[in-house]
């Protein structure tokens, strides 16, 4: 293992990032676990990033994989594609969006890198609005837009972005108003920003900030956004590369607990729809999506083999209600975990929804967060058998848990005990 280790050192960049002292190399997994090169076995809590959604090698997708790779593999978007067509008009029909038309790329950064081309280009202005602690990708549009220091690494960009109150509900100015008041609050803001602006294009926003540590507003509080958008003719634009699919549980998109207002102009997604292939996209109201006035086509974006795999995991996601079992599974947990860790100082807040699941961690008596405390249990995670992520605003404090939509309610418990030991030993 070391030796891969320095292998990849010598020919890898520096800033792409591991986990844990020593790295591990995982070569195999099944259900809701995985296996490292010494033969390891661990219970997976995050999924490659909350990519494998349904199940490590789910017998419905690797079928599928493996049978259209045996009829042909690429062709790209020049030529009539039935499974990229198939999987579209799914996507089209969930995603509550009128008249919609989707577009297929490789990744969730291409997605939204695509839906701040389409909104600029519909729009005729650059001008782009988006949530402070955001995350959006690594291209370079997308760390323009990204309001997380940690992950955005230039202040140069080809938008002129300005960053919105409202993705945090716990920290900043308004934390300590309530629910109604913290909304009030944001709306204001967000009206005087628009008021000093001209011809804005959009606002982009995750529902649940996933790389910003699984953080939310209250419920309503995009609906509220878009109403004030509507009247200066911005688009919004729902970031679903991590809450898509059923993973909150309660609702089968994020923007669906601020619904009030309707479906977002555009919708962006990947991650859990490939279950592990190469799948991002984005859906929209055909008016937007059909604005380009130029020649385009994706190369790999809706290739017959991820496409093939798209479609069998959706199907199974469908016909066995990972949604429900998400709400179910998942409330178990978080209840489980804020039992856990309500005698813990160092632990100051456990949020989330579904299995898309925070533990904030702070310097003990403070509200100053503690990367060293999160980097400590999750290498006690990981030694005890269990592989969970991390993130955070400022700093990466939060424990990230998202496990496969699949998880039964033992291997819950198993994952939560765990953490109780891991978190224990702080």
């Amino acid at each position: 293992m070391k030796d891969l280790h320095t292998r990849h050192r010598a020919v890898l960049p520096d800033w792409l990032a591991l986990y844990y002292g020593e790295p591990i190399e995982l070569t195999h997994g099944e259900g809701r676990h995985v296996w490292d090169a010494q033969g390891r076995r661990y219970l997976d809590f995050f999924g490659g990033i909350l990519t494998t959604m349904t199940a490590h090698a789910l017998p419905e997708v690797t079928k599928a994989v493996a049978e259209q790779a045996g009829r042909i593999i690429h062709s790209s978007t020049l030529y009539l594609n039935r499974p990229m067509v198939e999987l579209a008009e799914r996507v089209a029909a969930l995603s509550g969006i009128p008249d919609a038309r989707v577009f297929f790329t490789t990744s969730g950064t291409e997605a939204n890198d695509a839906a701040l081309l389409l909104a600029t280009a519909h729009r005729g202005s650059n001008q782009i609005l988006a949530m402070r602690n955001s995350y959006h990708g690594r291209s370079f549009s997308a760390v323009g837009i990204t309001g997380n220091r940690s992950w955005s690494p230039t202040s140069l960009s080809p938008l002129q972005t300005l960053y919105v109150h409202g993705g945090v509900r716990t920290r900043g100015p308004y934390a300590a108003l309530s629910d109604a008041e913290f909304t009030e609050a944001c709306v204001a803001d967000l009206k005087d920003m628009l008021g000093q602006t001209r011809g804005v294009a959009a606002l982009i926003a995750e529902p649940i900030q996933g790389v910003g540590g699984f953080t939310s507003p209250p419920d309503g509080l995009y609906a509220a956004f878009r109403e004030v958008l509507k009247e200066h003719g911005a688009l919004w634009i729902a970031d679903e590369v991590q809450t898509g699919w059923g993973r909150t549980g309660d609702h089968f998109w994020g923007w669906q607990a601020h619904a009030q207002s309707g479906p977002p102009d555009l919708l962006t997604f990947a991650k859990g729809i490939g279950n592990g292939m190469s799948i991002g996209g984005v859906v929209g109201r055909a008016e937007v999506m059909n604005c380009l006035d130029a020649n385009s086509i994706s190369t790999f974006g809706g290739s017959p083999v991820t496409m093939a795999a798209g479609l069998a995991n959706l199907t199974h996601l469908l016909e066995h209600d990972l949604q429900g079992n998400a709400r179910r599974v998942g409330g178990l947990l978080i209840e489980r975990l804020r039992a856990i860790c309500a005698q813990l100082s160092a632990v100051r807040e456990v949020r989330g929804r579904g299995l898309m699941i925070g533990i904030e961690l702070v310097r003990p008596g403070t509200d100053e967060a503690h990367p060293e405390a999160a980097a400590a249990v999750l290498e006690a995670a990981r030694e005890g058998g269990l592989l969970i992520g991390k993130g955070g605003g400022h700093s990466t404090s939060v424990l990230r848990i998202a496990p496969p939509l699949t998880l039964t309610v033992a291997e819950a418990e198993e994952g939560a005990a765990i953490l109780e030991r891991a978190l224990n030993e702080l």
